[in-house]
């Protein structure tokens, strides 16, 4: 198989670009709630999309997991699989989407009493979350169908299913909240309408492959063995995107004992750590989908050439990440605070924000690279570690060294999610080697 860097960037600049229109429709969300002379519904609009959002996340596995059995089977010129495989993410997420709306008033229950708010608050977000999870199905259908796309590096489809989804809830946001005056419920609705006209398009996009007969081929699609692999490989990914969760959450919380200035800004930072996430991420899928073909046509050279030529681009990448946050950090905090206290507080530790580019490139692109190889169980035991390591830094450190200590222990988890990987990244090319 023949890898370039144009192909490369094929993949990796439209899911960049995609991105982008994420936290552009948080903004907006925000922003038209936040016309209303009331501080309810931006709490409300907050709260009920933080807990959707991060419930919806859960099945983000299924993303993942897709891109490297779809690309494995792409690589194979296993035609037949490749189909079926779309039809069992979308039979998996219209299933788990069903579920959530069945469990919501548990779910919501549970939401609340771990995380409380005012009795006003409360009200207006389980107005904003009945509403909003009636698509439950629909969006995490994406999340499958985004990941069969990338296998096949159909990744401009991905970035019109992104700009058509957020761009349409921006504008029904606009009417709905702004010229119809339907405050909360506006903001639910406006997402509703755009999931699910995303999904429609979504299978519009794959109609070549739904006129064919293999997707409902059934026989094939609940094929035991392959039905317990992807079991297998989605268990893995949950797993660790878990224990990666109970990283960032207990970082937050461990930021919130310093004090609210100091709360303020660790999130202020975790802005330019988001954006550097989003940026890498491009080139961590593009290794996802040209490892897996790789692995598929049982190619040692194809996997490496892949691996290395994705790899390259991402540590040049995070340089210039770096060095714009050398230029611009201190520009871009006060740009987004207006508290002094806040300001000086995160210009104390954005260095660590430039490190982090460097020392995470490493770990995200393994991530990537294991992920198209269908390896998931190293990355889940890796991500053990890497949590262990976290927090026996934690224990250590943040005692001593404070705010400075919990930064250094967020950047040593990274190193050893990289180190670890990098230890079994030989093992992953032998056993490819046995393969063929």
């Amino acid at each position: 198989m023949q890898i370039t860097h144009q192909r490369i960037l094929n993949i990796a600049i439209p899911i960049v670009l995609a991105n982008v229109t994420v936290p552009l429709l948080s903004l907006v969300d925000t922003g038209v709630v936040g016309q209303i002379d009331s501080p309810i519904p931006i709490a409300a609009v907050g709260m009920g999309g933080l807990i959707l959002n991060t419930t919806y996340w859960f099945f983000g596995f299924l993303r993942m997991g897709t891109t490297g059995l779809a690309s494995q089977a792409l690589g194979a010129q296993n035609s037949a699989e490749v189909n079926a495989i779309l039809t069992r993410v979308l039979l998996l997420g219209g299933a788990a989407g069903l579920l959530i709306i069945a469990l919501q008033v548990p779910l919501f229950w549970l939401a609340f009493l771990l995380s409380p708010a005012t009795e006003a608050v409360e009200t207006q977000a389980r107005l904003y979350m009945q509403i909003r999870v009636l698509s439950a199905p629909a969006a995490i259908a994406i999340y499958g169908l985004n990941g069969w796309l990338i296998a096949q590096e159909r990744t401009r489809s991905v970035l019109l299913l992104q700009i058509w989804m957020n761009g349409l809830n921006i504008l029904l946001d606009l009417w709905f909240v702004i010229g119809q005056g339907w405050g909360v419920q506006g903001v639910a609705w406006a997402s509703f309408l755009s999931e699910i006209s995303a999904l429609v398009l979504g299978l519009l996009i794959c109609r070549n492959t739904l006129l064919g007969r293999d997707w409902r081929n059934w026989s094939r699609v609940f094929d035991r063995d392959m039905l317990l692999r992807m079991v297998n490989v989605n268990r893995d990914i949950l797993l660790r995107t878990l224990i990666l969760q109970c990283i960032s959450v207990s970082f937050l919380f461990v930021a919130a004992d310093f004090g609210v200035v100091e709360l303020a800004a660790t999130h202020l930072l975790g802005q330019f750590l988001i954006v550097t996430v989003f940026a890498l991420d491009g080139f961590a899928f593009a290794a996802e989908t040209l490892v897996g073909q790789a692995i598929g046509a049982r190619s040692r050279s194809g996997f490496r050439r892949s691996a290395l030529m994705a790899s390259y681009w991402a540590v040049g990448i995070a340089l210039l990440l770096t060095l714009a946050i050398a230029l611009f950090g201190n520009w871009m905090i006060e740009l987004l605070s207006k508290s002094e206290e806040v300001r000086q507080t995160a210009v104390k530790y954005l260095p660590f924000l430039l490190l982090i580019p460097i020392f995470g490139v490493g770990s995200w692109m393994l991530d990537g690279i294991f992920i198209g190889a269908t390896q998931t169980r190293d990355m889940r035991n890796m991500m053990a570690i890497s949590l262990l390591t976290y927090g026996i830094a934690l224990i250590f450190l943040v005692p001593i060294f404070g705010l400075f200590g919990l930064w250094t222990a967020l950047l040593i988890s990274l190193i050893a999610r990289g180190v670890t990987l990098g230890f079994c990244y030989p093992g992953l090319e032998k056993r490819l080697l046995a393969k063929r």
